[in-house]
């Protein structure tokens, strides 16, 4: 039985739609947010006298840190979801990720209240990612030609 050798390098192109330039801008805000929760930090290590190395200090630090934490933890994932799926789909991608982008801003805020059950005010990002999520998924299913 003969088996047809596969080529080792296969090139795919692409032109990439001019809407795409609103994924670029999203993630260009989504840096902004990141900066401001990290700034938040920043001032409540010496607002409340919590000292590099140690990440956990009183209750209302705590609250702030984790509103950054979660953010930053979610953040690599988000980036690849918007850019990827962006591709094919750039303005479902651009508004899923302005969802999520502007729910770190409620989580934090709930967060920020001392009461960590108001982070749910920013759940709704979780849409903006799951929106992401499917236009990368087709993303892929197409660049196969699956779809």
């Amino acid at each position: 039985m003969m088996v047809e050798p596969t080529p080792a390098l296969v090139f795919y192109t692409m032109t990439i739609n001019a809407a795409y330039g609103y994924c670029i801008l999203v993630v260009c805000l989504s840096w902004l947010i990141q900066t401001w929760l990290g700034i938040n930090v920043l001032r409540a290590r010496r607002a409340y006298d919590v000292q590099n190395p140690r990440v956990y200090g009183d209750h209302m630090f705590n609250c702030i840190q984790r509103a950054y934490q979660n953010s930053i933890e979610n953040y690599p994932s988000f980036v690849a979801l918007m850019l990827i799926g962006g591709l094919h789909y750039p303005r479902m991608s651009a508004f899923g990720g302005f969802l999520w982008t502007i729910s770190r801003i409620f989580y934090a805020r709930g967060y920020y209240s001392g009461d960590p059950s108001k982070r749910l005010k920013g759940a709704f990002g979780y849409l903006g990612m799951f929106i992401m999520f499917m236009c990368t998924f087709i993303t892929g299913l197409s660049t196969l030609q699956w779809v």
